[in-house]
């Protein structure tokens, strides 16, 4: 039997016309973009060429995005070089319990450096309002960082509604927009952002660049010193291959309405044959979520037992955040969610990509009803 992979929010294999890509500027574009023989305006003109089809994807300048190591690098330069430079502003940061790590763990170092950050809890639904942030605000408020898609729910947050309510204040708004980037419509005139972070191996590219998107009417200093790469904004000779092979990503996306409705049918499919099997189960967030992540709480299953049955049988999926999922520590973002840990150490993460098929979700189902048995029975 084939393996079945249904980890893609942890990340997404390299589409093959991606890899070509990559292959052919590593053999044939070795050239700085710094330089001006005739090798570095090649490679600029790459550089150049890729930077417009991704500021094009989110409605951005091109100037106004530079290109960085990947999401966790961009979520730490916009929010330690944003609290840098606006700390004369204030020291009040506001953001939720359930970013990801690549936020949480900036923010306590901002703390530890006399930054107060306020987190705000998340409903049962695993949502952030905008009335939530609006009554956070405060006169000494510099920054505002709230993700736009949960990687461990799928959950969308409102960040339309939350730009609303940031423009008008002091406050720099950031979005991580990792695990939305290809599933949801981005436009940052529309939402109101400030700051936008992505990475390229969540979208069947390259797991060694990310971008972020900088308001051009916002300075910040250069995270890593150095050069003058990317207008002084990120020192370092620009990866050229792999930004082609993020660019080629990015242009090979399918319509984000179409891959919403299949994978809510992938959804409807689980639950409904959990159901139909009597298997005792719960949604953690919202199963209408437009996104590819389905969390389930399996009543009296331990996760880690689960996940290694499945694991022997060729079904690869998660116990939540792939950057903590080895760790024995449970999902902060359950916790935050829900006060009961039997739900928190019993939930699972399926999530689905552009290989997926309904026979492949079918097989997956069928296992999982059987393990589930098995595992009630022993218990």
């Amino acid at each position: 039997m084939n393996n079945i992979y249904l980890n893609y929010a942890a990340t997404t294999p390299m589409d093959e016309k991606v890899i070509d890509v990559i292959t052919e500027e590593m053999k044939n574009d070795f050239g700085n973009a710094s330089t001006p023989d005739f090798t570095g305006r090649k490679a600029k003109a790459t550089l150049q060429k890729s930077r417009k089809i991704i500021s094009n994807r989110i409605n951005a300048q091109e100037k106004e995005i530079i290109f960085t190591s990947g999401g966790s690098e961009s979520n730490n330069t916009a929010i330690i070089s944003t609290a840098e430079a606006r700390s004369k502003y204030g020291k009040h940061i506001i953001s939720t319990q359930i970013e990801h790590e690549s936020v949480l763990k900036p923010l306590e170092y901002l703390e530890s450096q006399g930054f107060e950050v306020t987190y705000l809890k998340p409903n049962r639904q695993g949502q952030i309002t905008a009335d939530q942030v609006e009554n956070a605000l405060r006169d000494d408020t510099i920054l505002v960082s709230v993700m736009m898609v949960n990687n461990e729910t799928g959950v969308v947050m409102p960040i339309k509604e939350i730009g609303e309510v940031v423009k008008n204040h002091q406050a720099v708004f950031h979005t991580d927009a990792v695990q939305a980037l290809g599933m949801l419509n981005i436009d940052v005139k529309e939402l109101n952002v400030d700051l936008l972070s992505t990475s390229a191996h969540k979208i069947y590219g390259p797991k060694f660049l990310g971008t972020l998107y900088i308001n051009d009417e916002l300075i910040l200093p250069s995270f890593i010193r150095g050069g003058d790469q990317e207008t002084k904004r990120r020192a370092g000779t620009e990866n050229i291959p792999g930004i082609a092979g993020f660019a080629e990503a990015i242009e090979r996306l399918e319509d984000s309405q179409t891959l919403v409705k299949k994978y809510q049918g992938y959804k409807n499919m689980i639950v409904e044959t959990l159901s139909q099997n009597n298997i005792d189960y719960d949604v953690n967030g919202l199963i209408d979520s437009p996104t590819h992540v389905l969390n389930i709480w399996l009543k009296g299953i331990q996760r880690d037992i689960l996940i290694t049955r499945l694991d022997m049988v060729g079904v690869a999926v998660s116990g939540g955040s792939a950057c903590t999922a080895g760790s024995l520590e449970p999902s902060h973002v359950l916790k935050a969610m829900f006060d009961n840990e039997d739900r928190i150490n019993e939930s699972i993460r399926i999530s689905f990509g552009k290989m997926t098929t309904e026979d492949e979700l079918q097989i997956f189902v069928d296992k999982l009803v059987d393990i589930v048995k098995e595992l009630s029975k022993e218990n």
